[in-house]
């Protein structure tokens, strides 16, 4: 049997998740399908994260082994074929039996982008948070850095607790201002606004895991300090706090963007 890494980008629009649901479609359930009808086998699928109903893809990673001896590169464009246009296999790669998609992952990076303009881009919508009212992106930056660290971010875990620890290490956080929507770019393709000027906010956050609806729930948090109505020591005083009830609103799912996993 091989063990083959995908490295997959997709629109979450018209999906209910990554994981199966019973309640609509998901894109681990095409991507399932697909190889069933590429190979004739009922895979396991493994992934490096969930994301929710909505959210987007532009390097999600996931593993499964296979008896198929078709070439890794043969094998991208031949599963490419029986895929929607919302879903692309950006890479196929036999890895080592010991790969795991989920387990071997040391870190994930996230985005969330705000369109922070008073008029609304029907071009965009679905695929950033539009906010009418000016945010100060970089107060919103300075209170951010709070978060930086080994923390329990109870707070920011919608229903905890879902996970058998609520601690996480987060390594960067950045809030910046750029005059590009994210679709196309990943990490390594980030061209920063000198100015930190432009229409879209940028939240990247990079962990070494994530909590259900943690990132959403961070910048629902840091939006109030981009009004003015929060401060730096209001996000530390909610980190500490322990409880959802204190941080802020759960921001819209479509803004959300699953960037990358990292690997050793």
């Amino acid at each position: 049997m091989r063990n083959l890494r995908l490295t997959i980008s997709y629109d979450g629009t018209r999906y209910v998740g990554w994981q199966v649901q019973p309640n609509g479609l998901s894109v681990q359930e095409v991507i399932t399908k697909a190889i069933k009808k590429l190979t004739g086998e009922d895979v396991n699928i493994l992934s490096a994260g969930r994301t929710d109903s909505g959210v987007h893809a532009l390097g999600q990673v996931a593993s499964f082994r296979t008896a198929a001896t078709i070439p890794v590169e043969g094998f991208r464009k031949a599963i490419q074929n029986f895929m929607p246009e919302d879903i692309l296999i950006r890479d196929v790669v036999e890895v080592p039996h010991d790969f795991h998609a989920t387990f071997s992952a040391k870190k994930k990076r996230y985005r969330y982008v705000i369109l922070n303009s008073r008029f609304h881009n029907p071009f965009s919508r679905k695929y950033v948070w539009h906010y009418h009212a000016k945010l100060d992106s970089a107060a919103m930056h300075d209170a951010a850095q709070v978060l930086i660290g080994t923390h329990d971010f109870r707070s920011f875990e919608t229903n905890w607790p879902n996970k058998a620890t609520s601690v996480r290490n987060v390594m960067e956080l950045t809030v910046k201002r750029q005059r590009y929507c994210p679709l196309w770019f990943g990490s390594d393709d980030i061209q920063p606004s000198p100015e930190n000027a432009g229409d879209f906010i940028w939240l990247e956050i990079v962990a070494n895991g994530f909590l259900y609806n943690m990132v959403r729930t961070i910048v629902g948090t840091l939006v109030p300090v981009g009004r003015g109505r929060w401060t730096r020591d209001d996000v530390s005083r909610i980190l500490h706090a322990m409880s959802r009830g204190e941080a802020g609103d759960t921001a819209p799912a479509q803004g959300l963007y699953l960037v990358e996993s990292i690997y050793e």
